[in-house]
């Protein structure tokens, strides 16, 4: 065993930073705004609410215990907390799904590069949706130019995984983080001044608050047992859980910080991400007349058209990129570090050497995953190419089984004290509503995640 001290946070902040920055991603500024448009708005938003604070924060206070408590890596926290048992399989398949999730979004995240670069040379100006929607897809279906992006998204990720915990992930997401709310922020007052959008003969085409209405105001017809489902989903894999991000994360933190309060503070600013996001585009998209239902082409083939008709288009239009990419960057590097993680650690290979060979690893899965919409489109698995292949087995396999096993055993296997104590350091912390919680992890949060997972593969609904 090497004497020197395992690498962690330095700071409150920093752990804040690098955590929400985790659950901030592609999720929220694509995934969430659209399955939002699809699904009624705000009747989707409250349900939304209900999923993060019912289910999503006792599944992460019970993944920040297991990794605080074992300072371990998310296999090694397993054999650790129950040696000699299978248990440390939960930890396996978290190691893969964020093998396998980094190879198809490392291959989105290059697709943020390539459109800031649109951005720069104004290719954007006075094209319309339809226009947009062709060039993302011959974009797409070029064999090189998305695997270059990609390639080059994936080298600024392992740059700062190479640096470590304390010098590269926590010092660089102190400094994302905050750009990437100025970003949204400034992007969504903006959205939303733009007021009413008046015809030259003086009919109303569309206003941003109508945005603002739709977003916030439920409309309780609109849920059905699919919005239910699909707003439960959309909540627990926003924040990260089930794919090791968050035990690995934890194994970080300090022994004296308030585990509790973290995971109330980062579901709550994933949640305010994903919500701005929303005022973002919204209002935007309703000023313009916009179907909300747009779903995932709305970012690619129709905001640029949006921000272009905007005073300011190019800047707005630029910023917009730019903060999609930040958002991808600061996810990105808690999914490769949970592979470094357990290579460092269970495989006994210095941190240079496991970033190179799992940051190559996964890229050259990543440039498969690209190819299969050009060369490799013809390659499937049970009727998916390989890109969905990726996305589907770790969605709705991987994710939800992993959370789910991760609740059970939280629930079932370690002691009640041993959770206590952990949460509460050791007592010095007062945990309101534990009983509640506890309650939660051992029996609503398994059954809920059950059926989810029944859902997403087709026996339910």
């Amino acid at each position: 065993m090497s004497s020197k001290p395992r690498d962690g946070f330095s700071s409150k902040f920093g752990v804040i930073a690098a955590a929400a920055g985790s659950a901030v991603g592609l999720g929220n500024i694509w995934k969430f705004p659209y399955e939002a448009g699809q699904n009624g708005g705000g009747a989707f938003l409250l349900l939304y609410f209900v999923f993060v604070i019912l289910i999503g924060l006792p599944v992460m206070m019970s993944e920040f215990v297991i990794g605080r408590k074992t300072n371990a890596n998310a296999v090694g926290a397993f054999k650790s907390l129950a040696p000699k048992t299978p248990w440390f399989f939960t930890g396996v398949m978290g190691v893969a799904a964020a093998f396998m999730i980094l190879s198809f979004y490392g291959v989105v995240s290059g697709w943020t590069l390539e459109y800031i670069y649109l951005a720069v040379i104004n290719a954007f100006k006075g094209q319309n949706p339809e226009q947009l929607s062709k060039g993302f897809n011959e974009f797409i279906s070029n064999p090189i130019r998305p695997v270059f992006w990609q390639v080059g998204f994936m080298t600024l990720t392992a740059l700062v995984v190479i640096g470590g915990i304390k010098n590269g992930i926590e010092k660089i997401t102190k400094l994302l983080m905050p750009i990437l709310f100025l970003l949204i922020v400034v992007i969504g007052i903006r959205s939303v001044s733009l007021g009413a959008n008046i015809s030259e003969s003086g009919e109303v085409i569309g206003h941003s608050y109508d945005g603002l209405k739709f977003l916030f105001k439920p409309d309780f017809s609109k849920i059905d047992i699919d919005v239910v489902l699909d707003a439960l989903g959309q909540a627990f894999f926003s924040l990260s859980l089930g794919m090791g991000t968050i035990i690995t994360y934890g194994s970080y933190i300090k022994k004296d910080n308030n585990l509790k309060k973290t995971a109330i503070e980062v579901a709550f600013l994933d949640t305010l991400i994903a919500v701005l996001a929303g005022v973002a585009i919204f209002p935007a998209v309703f000023y313009f007349n916009v179907p909300p239902t747009e779903g995932p082409g709305l970012v690619f083939s129709v905001l640029p058209s949006i921000f272009q008709k905007m005073a300011g288009g190019y800047i707005w239009t630029l910023a917009f990129f730019v903060l999609f990419a930040v958002a991808a960057l600061t996810s990105s590097i808690s999914l490769l570090e949970v592979a470094v993680a357990y290579f460092t650690e269970e495989l006994k290979i210095n941190r240079l050497k496991a970033t190179i060979i799992t940051a190559v690893s996964i890229t050259a899965l990543g440039v498969a995953c690209s190819l299969s919409n050009s060369v490799l489109k013809d390659v499937s698995f049970f009727g998916r190419n390989i890109f969905d292949t990726m996305d589907h087995v770790s969605s709705n396999f991987l994710l939800p089984i992993g959370g789910m096993l991760i609740a059970i055993f939280t629930g079932w296997v370690m002691k009640q004290s041993e959770f206590y104590n952990e949460l509460s350091n050791n007592g010095t912390i007062k945990i309101k509503l534990f009983k509640s919680i506890y309650f939660i992890i051992r029996f609503l949060a398994p059954v809920a995640i059950a059926i989810v997972f029944l859902y997403s593969v087709g026996l339910l609904g």
